[in-house]
């Protein structure tokens, strides 16, 4: 790699990284060239010479901040064996997320999306990323069970996930009702392990009525 592309790389890691941190500090109403270079220690006008516009760089850090916030969970989700395992799990990442200004950071991007076309597709394609590792472990930990066969993992990763971000935006107007819908999610995760744990006779009749059931 040549000084000159090291340093374009370099330039471009700071623009996105001070394009994360305004949004997440000053909102996006207050991101803009002037702000993000502020933040990245450059000149405004590299904004432009990386991103051609601010929208294309929002949505460049929107792509890197999601890949990154992901990454050090994968090894967690490929360690979950249950479906309470997995609420819990994500019960924990919720606290580490907020405590790292990610919460926030999610906040200002689907703000965003309302009124700059660009960021709507590009924060869906973020939360597509903790989509992709959700489902990877319900389709896992779902195949042994009696709903195993009654239950569309990609819907309900998609379920999953919307509910967890719904709690982030809610917790900021409702920590007590936040903390409550995290509990009960945890209590869903204890009952459907309750049922893992019957025995086969009792499984198959569990599944002999979510047969009939779905008949109807």
């Amino acid at each position: 790699m040549s000084p000159e592309t090291a340093k374009s790389q370099e330039t471009k890691a700071k623009l996105l990284e001070g394009a994360l941190r305004t949004l997440t500090e000053q909102g996006i109403a207050k991101t803009s060239a002037r702000t993000v270079a502020a933040a990245a220690g450059v000149n405004q006008a590299l904004v432009f010479y990386h991103f051609g516009s601010v929208d294309e760089l929002l949505v460049a850090a929107c792509h890197y901040g999601a890949e990154r916030a992901v990454a050090p969970y994968r090894e967690r989700f490929a360690e979950v064996t249950s479906l309470s395992e997995l609420l819990t799990v994500g019960r924990q990442i919720h606290e580490e997320e907020r405590a790292g200004g990610h919460v926030a950071l999610l906040g200002q991007l689907l703000a965003g999306a309302q009124t700059h076309d660009t960021l709507g597709p590009a924060t869906a394609a973020g939360l597509e990323l903790w989509i992709s590792e959700i489902e990877k472990v319900l389709t896992r930990v779902l195949a042994d069970t009696p709903f195993g066969e009654f239950t569309d993992p990609a819907g309900l990763a998609r379920a999953v996930a919307a509910s967890f971000v719904g709690i982030e935006l809610y917790e900021g107007v409702d920590a007590a009702g936040a903390t409550a819908a995290l509990d009960a999610l945890e209590q869903l995760g204890a009952l459907v392990a309750a049922l893992e744990d019957l025995g086969p006779v009792a499984q198959r009749a569990v599944r002999h009525h979510l047969r009939r059931t779905g008949r109807r």
